[in-house]
């Protein structure tokens, strides 16, 4: 049978004792524990049968690197130490149609996927997450930002790069956390209207139709009194990692579920991920179409972890503006998935500034396999909608 299950089910079926069969079908909507109200996660209830152990040993062998590398703190990935103590930029990048092809959005460790407003079919925007941001040649197009992204941003004590958004962003900008760069940045000519045409550039751009000239990232940066390295807002790192190559049904056992397509609920840009089991990573799709970047050879964009979290919002306005209810002490389900399957996880935030705590159906942080992550917000009034199957 085609291991098919809905979003809702998975977390809250697998984790109570005794669950079913590993190739049952799991429909949505039952036995669901944790409701928009923010009510909790139900534990593991002790029985005679329980699930396989999700004690995970991860026991490697201490490495040592070559002169000059470090493994990053976003991919576990080995990368040049001269940037160690860099931190990051966050951009936000239009996801609407016309805004595409993106550029430069394969050069991101971390790309969160979110609901950028109720309207238009609730249309999703990036926030790509660049570890190495001095090498950018081009990157976005650039947009505009929403209150979610300042809470997401200072998790990695990023820079916030965007134009402008909605006055709700103010007293986020107005935050001590917060180091933001706002519009500015350099004009394109690629034939498309002007709020299509704003990219990231590294170093100074002068547009060769118009002639108009751009300060590039770094001059901005620094012109903005913004130190380039980790300060005191920065919360650690974020992830634990491995080098092996996780087995998630060796690990977690009956939890685990086969993963090879997610269909999210983001019914505009019709976001889906693809395992792909040459690379073992995890392709993005849109529009019906594979996501590239054309700055790279038209590379589909593609992942080795994906992190899915349920989460409720609080809509702003008519105009459809929200902020995701991210603050939450409570835990609140989603799933991790790695080379073609997927567990049930859950997640907290206790402030803004501070780390999401991922945790696995045993309490323990979640652990990452080395490489790129995306993640999503999933509205928890279409959690129901989630197919990973």
């Amino acid at each position: 049978m085609k291991k098919r299950f809905l979003a809702a089910a998975l977390a809250m079926t697998m984790l109570l004792a005794g669950c079913g069969e590993k190739d049952k079908e799991v429909v949505a909507g039952e036995s669901i524990g944790l409701g928009g109200d923010n009510t909790p996660v139900a534990e593991v209830t002790p029985g005679t049968e329980t699930p396989a152990t999700v004690e995970v040993s991860d026991e490697e062998e201490e490495e040592v690197l070559p002169p000059g590398k470090y493994r990053s703190e976003l991919t576990n990935e080995i990368i040049d130490d001269d940037i160690k103590n860099q931190r990051p930029i966050a951009v936000m990048v239009d996801n609407e149609v016309t805004a595409l092809d993106h550029f430069g959005v394969n050069e991101a460790d971390i790309v969160y996927e979110i609901m950028n407003s109720t309207m238009n079919d609730r249309v999703t925007r990036l926030m790509c997450i660049v570890k190495d941001w001095t090498e950018i040649k081009q990157f976005g197009s650039v947009r505009s930002t929403r209150p979610t992204n300042f809470m997401l941003a200072a998790e990695y004590n990023a820079i916030l790069c965007h134009d402008g958004g909605p006055y709700y962003i103010n007293n986020y900008i107005a935050k001590d956390y917060t180091n933001n760069l706002s519009g500015g940045f350099a004009r394109f000519s690629n034939g498309k209207a002007t709020e299509f045409t704003e990219y990231i550039t590294y170093e100074g751009y002068t547009n060769p139709n118009t002639g108009k000239s751009y300060d590039g990232l770094g001059k901005r940066i620094d012109s903005a009194g913004y130190t380039r390295e980790y300060n005191e807002f920065y919360p650690g790192e974020h992830f634990e990692f491995t080098t092996r190559e996780q087995n998630l049904s060796s690990d977690y056992g009956v939890l685990a579920k086969k993963a090879e397509k997610v269909k999210l609920p983001f019914k505009h840009n019709g976001s889906e991920l693809h395992y792909n089991p040459d690379t073992k990573t995890y392709e993005y799709y849109e529009y019906n179409r594979p996501h590239v970047d054309a700055l790279h050879g038209n590379e589909v964009t593609s992942f080795k972890n994906v992190i899915i979290q349920k989460c409720s919002f609080a809509q702003l306005d008519s105009k459809g503006y929200l902020v995701y209810n991210v603050l939450v002490s409570t835990p609140w389900e989603g799933y991790y998935l790695t080379n073609g399957e997927a567990v049930p996880i859950t997640w907290t935030k206790a402030k803004e500034d501070g780390l999401t705590d991922y945790r696995n159906a045993a309490g323990n942080p979640l652990v990452l396999s080395t490489g790129k992550t995306y993640i999503t917000l999933v509205p928890d009034d279409s959690w129901d909608k989630l197919v990973i199957e």
